[in-house]
């Protein structure tokens, strides 16, 4: 049941973004099948290191969803303190609700059903922009963040390049 209601919360949201779209991304189903796997695509936010660049993602929503939120994982390549080497994003709104069992968080900050695709693609733009390099995902970005930003930069700036070049070809 839970799952039937999920997919029906995820094509409203669907056909909300369809009629209303958002600056700064695309998204959409992955397959017309599955409503509970989107291809999601990011557009680094001007004025940052990932300006210029296109990123693919793909956003898995569990069968409880909105009580539990879904994932997020790059598939182009990305640079990032709050992203894993395998792309996956970490930021806490995609964090189980609750208290944080290690203590980083508030439950305030973490997922809660209220969250929406479009809140949750907002939110990782932010975190694009603002990178926290105090909870890291990707250690050594985070290090590379706070002791070479130089060389942070550049890393940052090849991902985008990268993705532009790759997303042109594709058109």
């Amino acid at each position: 049941m839970a799952s039937s209601q999920a997919s029906l919360l995820l094509q409203k949201q669907l056909k909300d973004l369809n009629k209303h779209p958002v600056e700064g991304f695309s998204a959409g189903l992955l397959n017309e099948n599955n409503m509970f796997e989107w291809s999601v695509l990011i557009m680094g936010p001007p004025g940052t290191l990932y300006e210029g660049g296109f990123f693919n993602a793909i956003m898995k929503f569990p069968p409880n969803y909105p009580c539990s939120p879904p994932t997020v994982r790059f598939t182009s390549e990305i640079w990032h303190p709050n992203i894993y080497p395998d792309g996956k994003v970490c930021i806490s709104i995609l964090h189980a609700p609750g208290d944080d069992p290690n203590g980083y968080e508030v439950a305030a900050e973490r997922w809660s059903a209220v969250h929406t695709v479009e809140s949750i693609i907002l939110s990782i733009i932010v975190m694009l922009s603002n990178p926290n390099d105090e909870s890291p995902a990707n250690v050594d970005a985070a290090k590379e963040w706070r002791e070479n930003r130089e060389e942070f930069k550049k890393k940052a700036a090849r991902c985008a390049r990268k993705s532009e070049e790759l997303f042109l070809t594709q058109l």
